[in-house]
């Protein structure tokens, strides 16, 4: 059916948890950057000590690639999931849909 969101066979509770976790990781970002602006505004850092604050943010750009990669993988294994029966690639899809939630 048309306009029906694809779903990925993943159980409520996966979803759930993978929720949690990324709310989780987007409430910790929040109180760093509190945390850095108020600092910055007290005027307690500067560019000479800023380093310990840029620790806590560890660059993302690779990870960030490597999950859209494999989201990118399990949508192709999805569309094409019709035209090619096959159980290994199916397996594949459910394997990479698990790997990336438990990476959230």
């Amino acid at each position: 059916m048309e306009g029906r969101p694809k779903t990925i066979g993943l159980d409520k509770s996966a979803l759930v948890k993978a929720l949690n976790t990324s709310v989780k990781d987007l409430q910790q970002g929040i109180d760093r950057h509190c945390c850095l602006v108020a600092s910055i505004l007290d005027k307690k850092v500067d560019a000479k000590n800023l380093k310990p604050f840029l620790a806590l943010y560890p660059s993302k750009s690779r990870e960030l690639l490597l999950k859209d990669t494999i989201k990118e993988a399990i949508d192709t294994l999805e569309e094409s999931r019709k035209a090619f029966k096959s159980k290994r690639l199916e397996a594949l899809r459910k394997k990479l849909t698990l790997v990336l939630i438990d990476a959230d």
